[in-house]
């Protein structure tokens, strides 16, 4: 695990709109800078980069966060890579990396190779006719193979000895290219077949998928790499690296099968799927995907195969649903897949059929129907008994929320049953718990007034903006919002600043992200972007909101000793109270009748 204190000092060392601005055109536009955002379409402006704040948010899709953020959203980059390269940019040693120089040799290693081999694979596709012929044959032109970097290995033993001056080099097996027999001697793992190179999202190849061409040929359609140092099959996606800019323009990506679904698409023009390799769709697949767009299709085959593989991607994804992300299954006409439909109807007709895509909830719902007998009472507890593992990996969204209404219509229950029988908690609110009798209120030392309105959104908008300033308050500043359970949020975020020694607003809402007010921090980033508080003000409106929670606390004190019977020590208290309110308000006045 990379250290906080690591990727607080990264974010102080990177720039925001240097990070943005490799990859979108900038315009500065007062103190921060804009552009048309890179995750949704748009004619105007609205995606804005703060380098005060060293955030950016998009007011048009919603699209925002730090520089961390903004590069795992744009390349695809898991977390540890997306720190590892902004941490190369600036000079940075990852102290992971650091403590494992031999593995990030070796990793650089096979990069090498498999660049090596790709190049080779590409230049062996010119002087074979048969390769060439089986492309055109399948309606490819060369400016798609060109795109995905299509080849073809020879059909021979040991090909790859003109691509390396070392065959015998331990690089070539640990790369999955070259195996070892029984009696030393090596070959190739691919022979005559065309090669389709599997590139992560910095655009480095990690692996090969093999195709014959023959029909009638030995060996399996496809072959594919082992997993290596660099290529983890359930983390990576066929065509995810050429598709990345059409995804973001159509805001959807649709997943298939195979490698020619990717590349029959892109050559008639849909150019926003991708594949997995060998493997079901993971949660990591999915929670990639939804980095990149708000819509996921997965398309499968119409057969018995294709339904098991559905339910494998559905089961899959319920873990990284969210609110507003969208995720569709589309099932192909029996005997077809992308690759054939396409090449026999065109582009429209695809996405036609895109379009009438059976939603999530429908699928799940009639797939669980389809499998149990709700007719009858044993079919429909064998219904909710499925459900349960099901809804319990989701997340506590909105939609989980609709999802047990309608399992609960399906099953005849109400929906407070079907939460109680799955182990999720309630939805309903609880009912509003008596207000205690003045006298009780006066009876306990705790009793407080609520606080006005907007207090934790005032102290919120000039922490977020100036997080530094939480260094200033005082021991008793810090208990006063700590006691207040409508400030938790507050609290939480003074707790986090003091604790990792955090500075800026990026820094802030990296360690927060995880937090159950993470949206209350970014949308007060979120704000602050139209809207800059100087350090001095914001000290000022800080300084304010503390001596009005106190007022409140005195206040709320002196109330409570006022109406009570009170003995010496209690009427020594009530006057130690009278003073400080007295105090309190006369500096309030001082500071209403300050100049403005």
């Amino acid at each position: 695990m990379i250290p906080e204190s690591f990727i607080q000092e990264l974010l102080n060392r990177v720039d925001v709109v240097d990070v943005v601005e490799r990859h979108v055109k900038l315009k500065r536009t007062g103190a921060n800078y804009s552009a048309c955002c890179p995750f949704h379409s748009e004619k105007s402006p609205s995606f804005t980069v703060s380098p005060t704040k060293q955030f950016y948010h998009c007011f048009g899709c919603g699209a925002h966060g730090t520089a961390i953020g903004f590069l795992m959203e744009y390349t695809g980059l898991g977390f540890v890579d997306a720190v590892k390269e902004l941490a190369q940019s600036v000079g940075m040693q990852v102290p992971e990396v650091q403590g494992d120089p031999e593995r990030a040799r070796a990793a650089d290693d096979l990069y090498g190779v498999l660049l090596a081999a790709a190049r080779y694979y590409k230049a062996q596709l010119r002087a074979a006719p048969q390769a060439i012929a089986y492309l055109k044959q399948r309606g490819l032109s060369g400016e798609i193979a060109k795109k995905f970097g299509i080849g073809y290995a020879p059909d021979g033993w040991q090909g790859l000895a003109a691509a390396f001056a070392d065959y015998n080099a331990p690089a070539l097996v640990a790369a999955g290219l070259v195996k070892q027999g029984d009696e030393g001697k090596r070959y190739d793992v691919f022979r005559d077949r065309v090669m389709f190179p599997i590139v992560d999202a910095r655009g480095n190849v990690i692996g090969f998928g093999g195709r014959i061409m023959d029909k009638d040929a030995s060996g399996p359609k496809y072959l594919n790499s082992p997993e290596t140092a660099v290529f983890e099959k359930g983390r990576e996606l066929y065509g995810l690296y050429q598709a990345r800019r059409a995804i973001r323009d159509a805001d959807r990506v649709i997943v298939v099968e195979g490698y020619m679904d990717v590349v029959a698409l892109a050559q008639h023009g849909v150019e926003y799927a991708v594949a997995t390799l060998g493997t079901a769709t993971t949660p990591a697949h999915v929670q990639k995907l939804l980095r990149q767009a708000d819509e996921i299709v997965f398309c499968f085959d119409g057969d018995n195969a294709g339904r098991r593989a559905a339910w494998r991607a559905l089961e899959n994804s319920l873990s990284q649903l969210q609110d507003g992300k969208r995720i569709g299954f589309l099932f192909l006409p029996q005997g077809e897949d992308p690759d054939s439909f396409v090449r026999q109807f065109g582009r429209e007709r695809f996405e036609a059929l895109l379009a009438d895509a059976l939603p999530l909830s429908r699928y799940f719902i009639e797939e669980l129907q389809r499998q149990h007998d709700t007719s009858a009472a044993e079919g429909r507890a064998a219904l909710v008994h499925a459900a349960k593992p099901l809804l319990k990996q989701m997340a506590p969204t909105t939609f989980r929320v609709q999802l047990v209404k309608e399992i609960a219509q399906a099953a005849r229950l109400a929906t407070a049953e079907v939460e109680a029988l799955c182990g999720l908690p309630a939805t309903a609110p609880a009912p509003a718990s008596p207000r205690p009798g003045p006298a009780k209120q006066a009876a306990h030392p705790q009793a407080r007034r609520p606080l006005p309105p907007g207090v934790a959104d005032r102290l919120l908008r000039v922490l977020v903006q100036h997080p530094a300033l939480v260094a200033t308050l005082d021991e008793q500043q810090r208990s006063l919002i700590a006691g207040e359970e409508s400030l938790s949020p507050v609290a939480t975020l003074v707790a986090s600043a003091l604790e990792h020694g955090i500075t800026t607003t990026a820094g802030l809402l990296q360690v927060l992200k995880s937090t159950p007010h993470a949206p209350l921090y970014e949308a007060a980033a979120i704000a602050a972007m139209e809207e800059s508080l100087t350090e001095d003000t914001a000290r000022a409106l800080l300084s304010g909101e503390c001596h009005a929670l106190e007022r409140q606390r005195v206040q709320a004190e002196y109330e409570r000793l006022a109406s009570s019977s009170l003995d010496a020590a209690g009427r020594e208290r009530f006057a130690q109270v009278s003073r400080r309110l007295a105090e309190l308000k006369g500096a309030a006045v001082v500071r209403d009748d300050s100049p403005r």
